[in-house]
């Protein structure tokens, strides 16, 4: 029997929770921490994401056979490096690789040198914010401002005005709103398209191209208003032809994968690319190194196939043995379902109603969800996630908003335009 233990507690562990479930390798898994609705697939365990001695003593008296690590600032802070010396296999990449996520800088200097498209910038600390000024000033409008770590989705600002633009700079540079996140900004022309994720799972040698899906940020219908960590995804991308995913392939995931080799970092785990299409060519927004929420919640239900196996072959270096992954032709769409203020301040506590019965093909995905005293009670911004299958994109996104008008908690809101602009 394997013994799994897969880290995190939003709808993404809850969606790699359930596929792994499905999976015929005999298997025990643990989620830590885990949500309201992960301990149906195993069981939870009171340990922080970042509690890296809590998660070392955890495998080590368990005897954990494979950890597969969901967010993202585990990997940054070494985790996976420290498990392998003590012998544990981990579907997550070293501390180096996690910097394609954890430092911007690092990201932008590392495409720039591989050729990789994305769009031109500079990068300024604290003690060059003058220059950062002159080289806003150089720039047209919008303004696109980075603060260089973690930031927890918050760290990018978009201003139209030159003023703000500065504003931003103080506030990161020299107020530092992000910590030690924003010690160093980059800031980047700004490219207009249409945005989309690509997703692969690589052992460091060979890699497998999962489905595509396309996110929506902002709070409010029409993409306005606040970012958030997501409100919803669709997959397929139904603009991704096979010519823009040769494009993908060869102009972005093969050079990244190349450039990863030459600077000697062995990659195992997910690679997100966050890229952008304008007219026919496709830049880079960003890299994030695992799978992305919730776009996991429409990229796992299309997969055909043992999620774990895959996830092992990563983590062992055999991903060379695996059978291809194989997509289902079926669309996906899922709709996020948030406390009301979100992602400003919000209340949490609130039971939650979910009907036994729900359209066929209809997963409600947990998020911020937590149980007590029997009950199902909020516990995020991002509450529950409903992911809907279907022939066609229309029929699955339909199914989404059935199954949500019969879910209810105080203060509920979600968007109702997931995926709209491919139904015209």
């Amino acid at each position: 029997m394997k013994k799994i233990l897969l880290l995190g507690s939003g709808g993404r562990e809850y969606t790699m929770a359930w596929k792994i479930s499905q999976s015929p390798i005999t298997h025990q898994l643990f989620i830590a921490p885990g949500n309201g609705g992960t301990d149906t697939f195993g069981r939870n365990v009171p340990i922080d994401i970042n509690d890296i001695e809590g998660i070392k003593h955890f495998v080590e008296s368990e005897q954990i056979d494979l950890v597969i690590v969901g967010p993202e600032e585990p990997l940054v802070n070494g985790l996976a490096d420290l498990l392998e010396e003590i012998g544990i296999a981990v579907c997550g990449p070293c501390k180096a690789g996690a910097m394609l996520e954890g430092s911007k800088a690092f990201a932008k200097e590392f495409m720039m040198e591989f050729g990789i498209p994305t769009a031109s910038y500079r990068s300024f600390d604290s003690s060059e914010i003058n220059e950062a000024k002159k080289y806003l000033h150089s720039l047209k409008a919008p303004y696109v401002i980075k603060a260089d770590g973690l930031a927890a989705g918050k760290g990018v600002i978009i201003s139209e005005k030159l003023d703000e633009a500065e504003e931003a700079l103080n506030s990161i540079l020299i107020n530092k709103k992000f910590g030690k996140s924003g010690s160093k900004v980059v800031i980047e022309e700004y490219l207009k398209g249409i945005e989309f994720s690509v997703f692969i799972a690589t052992d460091g040698m060979h890699y497998a191209l999962l489905p595509e899906a396309k996110d929506y940020k902002r709070i409010n219908e029409g993409d306005t208003g606040l970012n958030t960590g997501g409100m919803g995804a669709v997959s397929p991308v139904p603009f991704f032809s096979d010519e823009l995913k040769s494009k993908v392939i060869h102009q972005i995931i093969e050079p990244t994968l190349d450039g990863l080799k030459k600077r000697g970092i062995s990659y195992r785990g997910f690679i997100f690319f966050g890229l952008i299409l304008v007219d026919d060519q496709v830049y880079v927004i960003e890299y994030n190194c695992r799978l992305g929420d919730p776009e996991t919640e429409v990229i796992l239900p299309r997969i055909e196939g043992d999620f774990l196996a895959l996830c092992l072959s990563v983590a062992e270096g055999k991903l060379s043995e695996m059978i291809p992954v194989n997509v289902t032709p079926q669309a996906a769409s899922t709709v996020m379902l948030v406390s009301g203020g979100y992602p400003e301040a919000y209340k949490k506590g609130f039971e939650i109603h979910i009907p036994e019965a729900l359209p066929e093909h209809t997963l409600v995905i947990h998020a911020g969800t937590i149980k007590k005293e029997s009950k199902l009670i909020t516990n995020g911004g991002r509450v529950i996630s409903v992911t809907a299958l279907a022939p066609r994109l229309r029929e699955a996104i339909d199914k989404s908003y059935d199954a949500i008008r019969k879910i209810c908690f105080e203060g509920m809101y979600y968007r109702r335009d997931i995926g709209y602009e491919f139904l015209k």
